[in-house]
């Protein structure tokens, strides 16, 4: 029986001090009985937690208190057993690294797309416009390896600071189109697209990633499973894991 709430979430947001807040989070964490791991930065939090529905929902709503986590979402799935063997809160210099200090989602977000509208744009064979769509796979190439859209584009890189490079390398070839850059659950895609914008690309970011694809569209234009960084190691399209 899957009685295990297993969460994502990322906010790109000032945070004034990560290094303080740590101990306050691993304590509540711990004190509701999660595992998972939660990265803290000045640019914001990223975390993945799993446990009772109950405790998992309650931590959530604590931290939505605080108003600079108050417009933070989560995706959701469900297992039978807990992914993760600890917890852990950590303090890095970026919750996902690009080593583009630059780039900087709380000042100004690249548009997105929902979930339902890309569905559209791939069921139609172009967006609203009548252009034509490319989907971008932003993340690592062993992850693309599970499972993507079918015909995204996979630059093969083997971490996400190569990403930059590889945007200003392939510019030419996005010219001109409506690209939609997509990852697990958005955080990655929220960095690419601003860096693809800064390269003249008309880019998007898909809603909520893969995980919030999955979850209001399903495997609809899919090909295979969703890698994620834990011991279920990848989800199919109903949000099902592996083992």
């Amino acid at each position: 029986m899957a009685s295990v709430l297993n969460v994502s979430a990322y906010l790109f947001t000032h945070i004034a001090d990560p290094a303080a807040l740590r101990d306050v989070l691993r304590e509540r964490a711990l004190g509701a009985g999660l595992k998972g791991t939660i990265l803290l930065a000045e640019e914001g939090i990223n975390l993945f937690l799993a446990g009772a529905e109950t405790a998992v929902r309650g931590f959530l709503d604590d931290l939505r208190a605080d108003a600079r986590f108050a417009a933070l979402t989560a995706k959701e799935s469900w297992s039978g057993d807990q992914p993760f063997g600890r917890m852990l809160v950590k303090v890095k210099r970026e919750i996902i690294r690009m080593d583009r200090p630059a780039i900087r989602p709380a000042a100004e977000r690249a548009p997105s797309v929902s979930p339902d509208d890309l569905r559209r744009w791939l069921d139609q064979g172009h967006d609203d416009a009548g252009r034509e769509v490319v989907l971008l796979d932003t993340r690592n190439a062993f992850e693309v390896d599970y499972g993507t859209f079918a015909g995204a584009v996979d630059w093969r890189i083997e971490r996400f600071t190569q990403f930059p490079d590889a945007a200003s390398a392939h510019r030419d070839q996005l010219e001109g189109k409506t690209v939609v850059s997509f990852c697990t659950g958005g955080i990655r895609c929220e960095k690419a697209a601003i860096v693809l914008r800064e390269e003249g690309v008309d880019a998007y970011q898909l809603e909520g990633g893969i995980l919030g694809y999955f979850e209001h569209e399903g495997g609809a234009h899919w090909n295979g499973e969703c890698f994620v960084f834990d011991e279920r190691e990848a989800l199919a399209p109903d949000l099902s894991a592996r083992r």
